[in-house]
C-alpha cells in the first residue's frame, strides 16, 4: 500500500496544481471574454492572420459548435445550466481524487473544470455564452469558440489519450 503511494505522489499532480490550473483557465477565459465584449461590437472584426483566423464576437445560446443553440425550447437555458452544474459537480468530486491519477488525466481533469467554470459563469450571468475565436480557410469556417471551450478540448484530448494509454505496471 506504501508504495502506491508514493507511485502516486511521483507521477500525480498535486491538488493545489490542478486547482490552480484550474483558475487559471477560468480567469483567463473571463478575462479574454471581457476584453472582447468591451472592445468588439457584433459587426467587428479584427484580423489576426488575414484568410486564416480573425477575432470575433459572438453570443453562443447553445452549447458546444452551437448544437442546440436553434432549439426553441422554453426552458433551453435552465437546462443548459442545469447539465453543465450537474458535471461541474462532477469534475469537483474528481478533482478531489486526483492523487489517484497519472499527470495526463489529473491535467485533463482540471482544464474541463476550468473550462466548464468559465461557460457556466457566462450562462448564468448572461444567459449564453460569449465566442471570439475564429479559424476559417476561404469561406469556411470552424465553430467561434473561447478559451474555455479550448481548456475542455484540450482536457478532454488529454482524457482520451489516457484511457487509451496501457496501464502502468511497477
Amino acid at each position: 500500500m506504501r508504495d502506491f503511494k508514493l507511485y502516486n505522489r511521483r507521477r500525480s499532480i498535486p491538488p493545489w496544481f490542478a486547482l490552480l490550473l484550474s483558475l487559471t483557465v477560468f480567469a483567463l477565459d473571463r478575462w479574454s471574454k471581457y476584453i472582447v465584449e468591451t472592445t468588439l461590437s457584433f459587426s467587428d472584426t479584427k484580423a489576426v492572420i488575414p484568410g486564416f483566423f480573425d477575432i470575433v464576437r459572438s453570443q453562443n445560446p447553445g452549447v458546444a459548435f452551437g448544437l442546440f443553440a436553434q432549439s426553441n425550447l422554453p426552458f433551453r437555458t435552465a437546462i443548459l445550466i442545469g447539465f453543465s452544474v450537474l458535471a461541474i459537480c462532477i469534475l469537483a468530486v474528481l478533482l478531489t481524487r486526483i492523487r489517484r491519477w497519472d499527470r495526463p488525466t489529473g491535467l485533463g481533469v482540471a482544464l474541463v473544470f476550468g473550462g466548464a467554470l468559465g461557460n457556466v459563469f457566462d450562462r448564468l450571468h448572461a444567459g449564453t455564452v460569449t465566442d471570439f475565436l475564429d479559424f476559417y480557410v476561404g469561406t469556411h469556417h470552424w465553430y467561434t469558440f473561447n478559451i474555455a471551450d479550448t481548456a475542455i478540448c484540450i482536457g478532454a484530448g488529454l482524457l482520451i489519450l489516457s484511457m487509451l494509454r496501457p496501464p502502468h505496471v511497477t
